[in-house]
């Protein structure tokens, strides 16, 4: 069961992002602040949900929310600041573009670099044990996946349509027969062995 809040006094937004671990296509993050009775009960860290059940909950989520908003960076800023403060940078812009302020962020993660006059609270694991952080997950990893659907009609031999940018065994063969394109994050040294990049 997901936890309703972190506490009960400040309005709360659940804050995630999507894509960090990518060889390709921006990172995206959602900022979410649900009414207290919120709930549905395919809810949870958008990596336990199947695909069809995350856009039932992105539905449900925009319906029911009393706001919600989603950032993205671009693969050049990813490669101008790191892969970390590309994802800040994207929940600050989510967080911005939230029609309703909220008291505190729910974050997470490990780190955050603070916003502006809002107090936030960094949570391991947290959406896996916070509705708003999970719904934000929903949100990002959604929206995010839609994008790379759209790119993998220019790239269409990179395998995005499945792979959504992660660096499966296919998208690493394609890398390798016709090079990096313009949507690949140029600051990553792909390694050949591993699924993810290091930076």
């Amino acid at each position: 069961m997901l936890a309703p809040y972190y506490q009960e006094t400040l309005l709360e937004a659940g804050c995630d992002e999507a894509g960090r671990g990518c060889y390709a296509g921006p990172v995206f993050a959602a900022a979410v602040i649900l009414p207290p009775g919120f709930n549905h009960p395919l809810l949870n860290d958008s990596k336990q949900v199947k695909a069809k059940d995350r856009y039932a909950l992105r539905s449900s989520i925009e319906e029911n929310a009393l706001a919600w908003a989603v950032g993205k960076a671009s693969e050049e800023e990813i490669d101008r600041i790191n892969i970390l403060q590309a994802s800040w940078l994207a929940m600050h812009r989510a967080i911005e573009a939230l029609q309703v302020r909220p008291g505190l962020l729910l974050i997470d993660g490990n780190r955050f670099r603070p916003y502006p006059f809002i107090q936030h609270q960094c949570i391991i694991k947290g959406d896996s044990l916070y509705r708003s952080i999970a719904a934000a997950s929903i949100l990002a990893k959604t929206y995010r996946d839609d994008h790379m659907l759209s790119l993998h009609q220019q790239f269409p031999q990179y395998g995005w349509k499945e792979n959504k940018g992660y660096g499966t065994k296919i998208h690493r063969q394609a890398i390798e027969a016709y090079g990096l394109c313009v949507y690949h994050r140029k600051s990553f040294q792909i390694d050949p062995a591993k699924s993810e990049p290091v930076q």
